[in-house]
């Protein structure tokens, strides 16, 4: 496994494993509808190669032997709806953390993680994310590093609007 900087010719493969990942995680929750007109305007291609392209963003690619993307963190300007007793100021946000499904357990979202904290600390004294209330994995992975739930996020997917929470880790 290799963790390097995203680079302009991965945004293809990246907008198509963030689509891989997030069906393979949440499909079953959505109205196929809701799903369809939600995925080409999440992650498109042309947002993630201009967001390499912007020094106040950083992605982060894990890959296996073979090259093939098995992961990836995303951290950028923080952009989170944050509820009123939370501070924004010296805060950024790690806006994703995805590892396909073969990779879990190998410790690629550690290393990625770990990535993410370091590039926060250098910028900030506040690192936020927002995770799906019902995705207890990812709220145990997010806890054992220190965050804290903060408050509520709705997440728009098509008409459908899920409760995501906000979660807070001091630097």
């Amino acid at each position: 496994m290799t963790i390097e900087a995203a680079r302009a010719e991965d945004a293809d493969a990246l907008s198509r494993f963030a689509e891989r990942a997030f069906t393979d995680t949440f499909a079953h929750l959505y109205d196929p509808a809701d799903l369809a007109a939600f995925l080409p305007t999440w992650n498109p291609p042309e947002r993630i190669c201009a967001q390499i392209a912007d020094p106040a963003w950083a992605i982060r690619v894990a890959r296996g032997a073979d090259g093939a993307i098995t992961g990836f963190a995303k951290m950028g300007p923080l952009d989170l709806p944050l509820p009123p007793d939370q501070p924004a100021g010296n805060a950024t946000e790690l806006h994703q953390l995805y590892v396909s499904e073969a990779a879990k357990g190998t410790g690629i979202a550690a290393a990625l993680m770990q990535w993410a904290i370091g590039w926060a600390r250098e910028r900030a004294s506040i690192l936020y994310l927002s995770v799906f209330i019902d995705n207890p994995r990812a709220q145990a992975f997010y806890r054992r590093y220190g965050f804290v739930d903060v408050g509520r996020n709705p997440f728009r997917v098509g008409n459908h609007i899920d409760e995501d929470r906000i979660w807070r880790l001091d630097l």
